[in-house]
């Protein structure tokens, strides 16, 4: 029977804050902690211990710095709540493989009994390899590419990249968004490649032409005059963008220099790209993404996380701090419905949370009814955003 979850911030909030906000800042951190220890009466009650993982620096530091503070917030609600409790403790890898196993194995040492993380795939691919061979449970809050969740003890909040491929297409055929393509992707990227790929195929299948196919790789991610002077030239309609937000604030500023005003249609990596430095936003106005959140959203639940997160750290969240908000929330989950307690060790709570996993339902900020199968995935409802205004807003 499946168990149902309902995020509710009311009644914490302030408990919430309190606890969040004397641990961290919107300033990268090396390591960023949340003591989730309940004093009592008689001493102190054990708390379950939670790593995390992901780029505090470096070029995709938004996404990690994102990841930290939601995560943050869902473990004082949850502490504040006076049920289970949670000591939380996150590491940055800067986006780099190798350092992501080192801070999988510091965690490791600091007695982590299940990891929300990596961030990236590249990074979560690595410490999958490991995680998978130490029995520990891992739930990737963005971590996209398949090979994230290729092991029975890893599970992912978000979509898989070639969801995402598909997904876009099938959203631009159905809404007659176009029907000429181009395409500038990063190919040395994992992320990127999966978006492409899937979306050429499932492309094909709808009835889109791919006019233009252009790569790049991170060693030459600084020029895009090639790129964007092929898919100007090929007459397209619309530029599919599966990329990351700083590259794609240099691609939209060179169409911008040479006049190519295209629709601009990109997925989640795309999230952060109205808060690059020096950009100028305006250049994004229009653009389409595929996010499974918004924070310009006014649902309930919406308008308490992005009040909290914006009091605690001084910014909105994007979609990157509700995946992990939402990860804290189904690892809490499953840990109640599976009955787990902090004095089991990681590779016991591991057993027992690859069942209850696909035993939970849970309402979140990413989508409603959310449930995962034995594969790691989820299943939930996608959305696409337009930017207006410098926010996002329901295409």
């Amino acid at each position: 029977m499946k168990k149902f979850l309902s995020l509710v911030l009311a009644g914490c909030m302030a408990l919430s804050l309190a606890a969040c906000g004397s641990s961290s800042s919107s300033t990268a951190n090396s390591t960023s902690t949340v003591d989730g220890s309940a004093s009592t009466g008689t001493g102190t009650t054990a708390a379950i211990k939670i790593g995390g993982i992901g780029p505090l620096t470096g070029t995709a530091a938004t996404y990690g710095q994102a990841v930290r503070n939601g995560a943050e917030i869902a473990i004082a609600e949850i502490n504040a709540k006076g049920g289970m409790q949670y000591e939380f403790e996150f590491q940055d890898d800067e986006g780099d493989a190798e350092k992501a196993v080192n801070a999988y194995n510091n965690l490791k040492d600091w007695g982590m009994q299940a990891l929300m993380g990596t961030v990236t795939s590249t990074p979560c691919i690595a410490v999958a390899a490991d995680a998978v061979e130490d029995n520990m449970f891992l739930l990737t809050p963005s971590g996209s590419a398949e090979d994230c969740i290729a092991n029975p003890n890893a599970f992912r909040m978000c979509f898989s990249d070639p969801e995402q491929g598909e997904l876009s297409a099938e959203y631009i055929a159905e809404n007659g968004l176009a029907t000429k393509i181009a395409i500038i992707y990063d190919s040395s990227d994992v992320y990127s490649t999966g978006i492409h790929d899937a979306f050429v195929t499932k492309a094909a299948e709808v009835g889109l032409e791919v006019v233009c196919d252009e790569q790049f790789t991170s060693d030459s991610n600084k020029d895009f005059s090639a790129q964007v002077s092929k898919a100007q030239s090929s007459g397209a309609e619309l530029l599919f963008l599966p990329i990351y937000y700083n590259e794609a604030s240099l691609i939209l500023t060179r169409m911008d220099a040479v006049g190519y005003d295209p629709i601009v249609f990109g997925c989640d990596g795309m999230d952060g790209l109205v808060t690059v430095e020096n950009f100028d936003t305006s250049l994004a106005e229009g653009v389409m993404l595929m996010t499974p959140f918004t924070a310009a959203a006014t649902d309930d639940m919406t308008v308490a996380f992005v009040t909290a997160y914006e009091e605690a750290y001084g910014e909105a969240p994007n979609q990157f701090a509700a995946d992990a908000y939402d990860a804290i929330y189904a690892i809490d989950a499953a840990i109640t419905a599976a009955g787990v307690t902090a004095d089991m060790d990681y590779s016991a709570i591991c057993d027992a949370l690859m069942t209850s996993m696909t035993e939970i339902e849970l309402d979140g900020l990413t989508g409603k009814a959310i449930t995962w199968d034995a594969s790691g995935a989820p299943t939930k409802t996608p959305a696409v955003y337009v930017i207006e205004n410098g926010i996002y807003v329901a295409a």
